[in-house]
């Protein structure tokens, strides 16, 4: 990855980010532990989640524009986040990059490692 311009810019941009954002969702909510965390109208969740990591990779401050300081893990405290759902969670994105055109896996296996220390800091109940 040339490490020159961001994350975001490096993926596409905001289209791109958006097509793995749906790709991501639908496996979220399939799945058996991270489903049930999620609410049935996912719309307002993703809207969220495309705004985050758009920040996160290198993009506009959108979401901190619109809600402040991220502040992730407390945002996640309420829900029981356990190793086994952060490694779900982050097995979802990686179907979900791989399903993305565009993303070849130097990039794709980048941006899982970047995810993968946020992922694991909101654990906060044992297995």
């Amino acid at each position: 990855m040339n490490r020159n311009i961001s994350l975001y810019e490096a993926i596409g941009g905001a289209e791109t980010l958006r097509r793995v954002i749906e790709s991501f969702y639908p496996k979220v909510q399939e799945h058996e532990l991270l489903g049930p965390l999620f609410p049935d109208n996912i719309i307002p969740v993703m809207e969220k989640q495309i705004m985050f990591l758009t920040q996160f990779f290198g993009g506009p401050t959108l979401f901190s524009d619109a809600y402040g300081h991220p502040m992730m893990r407390a945002r996640h405290m309420p829900f029981p986040i356990t190793p086994k759902h952060a490694e779900a969670w982050l097995d979802c994105m990686r179907r979900a990059l791989k399903e993305t055109s565009g993303l070849d896996e130097e990039l794709q296996a980048y941006i899982i490692e970047r995810l993968s220390g946020p992922a694991h800091h909101f654990v906060n109940t044992p297995e």
